[in-house]
């Protein structure tokens, strides 16, 4: 029986008929996590494929070895970020590529792991780093940034419609002492919102807690030169297949993907195109693929997913 990793790969089916694996292929997992979407597309390749899996988080990499062991040959684990994405495929001389996959979910150990302190349901440091090694901590972000700024990922990241008066707790209480706990947090998110909103259903933190994350790990921010990268590195044909969980990732992956697949720039009265630019992907969907009730009963988590794909075009 195989070991529980403690995460099940959201739309998985999907994405496998996204990539359209060819058995001989190479594929990239740019968001390996517990290394769930990679098994599977392992499993369809034969001797001659390859597959590339990279995580910010080095945990991740050490249970994704142990994992994908049996493939030990046609596997290489990267220690990165997925923004360095065309300097991690330079690194490995590869400059062609069948299909990439980019799961943009926070893997549920991640969530689940206590001291780490991405959950609001738990006591523990401030931190909500993916990658342990990296400066910025939640605790950094909570107690030294400005109440403007504060403000402004509250509302913007984490679409919290109490983001100001959230923002202007955080500073009245830091100005006694430091914030150190998830808890503390909570607590003071709490105190700042009113009663009627303390009655719904979403915890809440929630908002806050997504907005301070996204903040500390740079996720939106690392969209962009991820998708450039992506489209370059595939070959032609390659498909490219990302899933989303928030309105505000998907909207930077479709409005990328669009600009990716409509190649000119030229304004609309000029009678011929100058700028020469040709598209670069092909949209497999116009609409994003959610998950079906067969798996929303299994894993709730899978409710705000979005899978959009893409194919190469010609060069």
């Amino acid at each position: 029986m195989e070991k529980n990793y403690g995460h099940k790969p959201v739309l998985l089916e999907e994405c496998l008929d996204a990539l359209a694996v060819k058995p001989d292929g190479v594929y990239l997992d740019g968001t390996l996590g517990r290394a769930g979407h990679s098994l599977e597309i392992l499993r369809r390749l034969t001797a001659g494929g390859r597959l590339i899996g990279i995580d910010r988080d080095m945990a991740a990499i050490e249970a994704a070895k142990e994992r994908l062991a049996e493939f030990e040959g046609q596997v290489t684990l990267v220690h990165g970020n997925f923004a360095d994405l065309e300097n991690i495929l330079q690194d490995l001389g590869i400059t062609a590529i069948d299909g990439m996959l980019f799961d943009l979910g926070v893997s549920s150990p991640q969530l689940d792991e206590p001291s780490r302190g991405f959950s609001y349901m738990h006591d523990a440091p401030l931190d909500m780093r993916m990658d342990e090694s990296a400066p910025l901590t939640a605790r950094e972000v909570v107690n030294t940034w400005s109440g403007d700024e504060l403000k402004r990922i509250l509302f913007e990241y984490g679409e919290e419609r109490f983001a100001p008066q959230i923002a202007r707790a955080i500073v009245r209480h830091r100005e006694d002492k430091p914030i150190e706990t998830t808890t503390e947090l909570v607590e003071i998110i709490r105190a700042a919102m009113p009663a009627a909103a303390l009655r719904e259903k979403q915890h809440p933190a929630k908002r806050s807690f997504q907005a301070i994350r996204i903040a500390v790990n740079g996720e939106l921010d690392a969209l962009p030169p991820m998708l450039e990268a992506a489209a370059e590195g595939l070959a032609p044909g390659g498909r490219l297949a990302v899933i989303s969980f928030h309105s505000l990732e998907d909207r930077i992956v479709k409005q990328t993907m669009r600009r990716l697949a409509t190649g000119c720039t030229c304004p609309p009265e000029f009678p011929v195109c100058v700028c020469g630019k040709k598209p670069k992907l092909k949209l497999i969907s116009r609409k994003p693929v959610t998950s079906g009730h067969a798996e929303l009963e299994e894993n709730p988590r899978a409710r705000s997913a979005k899978l959009r794909a893409a194919e190469r075009t010609a060069f």
